[in-house]
């Protein structure tokens, strides 16, 4: 933790257990949000923009033919990255992904994953031949709560991609063959714990005060859940928040799907 955040972890804990945030928010309230699909059409197979409060994320889609992995050589393969650019924050360092990029790709990509919503036993070419999605998400301005910025920028590329066009096994550059085939929209929703409180969407001030962070991802079901700093969640806390997940996520699925 930086020096600032030692400064405001006291106050800010004090805060939240007196039931207040820095912003008025309630614990279960939202920042404004706004989802733009095809923000970079002519760079990407698709893209979008999500400003969750001050955070920004971009997320752009790229597609190649590749090789199946051998127990589903029939599927198509997906990857996920995300780059911390130095412009998002004072903290962030060019070179290569640290830690906590590299579990923010994890955490995107998982919930992605384990809800199916690519479908990709039709991304296959021929034997040998499968179409590769790779998901790459960049930082552009970083005050809190990455996971859900990310997880939502990455779907709403998905569901604004377009799958190139093949000819013999190779892409045809700037040519399309339909959407890339989307089934369902899983949304993430991230909880921290500060102190005994939790709170949905913390802003960068909250998350120096945080001891426990909780991401979980919903469609019709859960997807998956991912758990990160010292703290703990109990039972109670954990089905608190898958509930207020499933309920919330409607709204956010809306404005993908706009």
């Amino acid at each position: 933790m930086n020096i600032e955040g030692y400064l405001k972890r006291d106050y800010i804990t004090n805060m939240v257990q007196e039931g207040k945030r820095l912003d008025g928010r309630g614990f279960d309230d939202l920042r404004p949000i706004t989802v733009t699909k095809g923000y970079v059409e002519d760079k990407a197979c698709g893209s979008a923009y999500v400003k969750l409060g001050d955070t920004e994320v971009l997320s752009g889609i790229s597609m190649t033919i590749g090789t199946p992995y051998p127990d589903a050589p029939q599927s198509g393969i997906m990857a996920t990255s995300t780059e911390f650019r130095p412009i998002a924050s004072p903290y962030f360092e060019a070179g290569p992904p640290r830690e906590d990029s590299i579990e923010l790709a994890r955490v995107v990509d998982r919930g992605i994953r384990e809800s199916g919503c690519i479908d990709f036993d039709n991304l296959f070419i021929e034997e040998e031949k499968v179409w590769a999605v790779f998901i790459d998400i960049h930082l552009l301005n970083h005050d809190g709560n990455l996971f859900d910025a990310a997880g939502i920028a990455a779907i709403a590329a998905l569901v604004d991609a377009k799958k190139p066009k093949q000819e013999n096994g190779q892409p045809i550059r700037g040519e399309w063959d339909g959407k890339l085939p989307i089934t369902c929209i899983p949304i993430p929703f991230t909880f921290g714990k500060i102190g005994n409180k939790i709170v949905m969407d913390t802003q960068i001030d909250e998350e120096y005060a945080m001891d426990a962070r909780l991401t979980v991802t919903t469609t019709s079901t859960l997807n998956a859940m991912q758990k990160g700093g010292m703290g703990s969640f109990t039972v109670d806390e954990v089905k608190g928040c898958v509930d207020k997940a499933f309920k919330r996520a409607p709204e956010i699925r809306r404005l993908v799907e706009e």
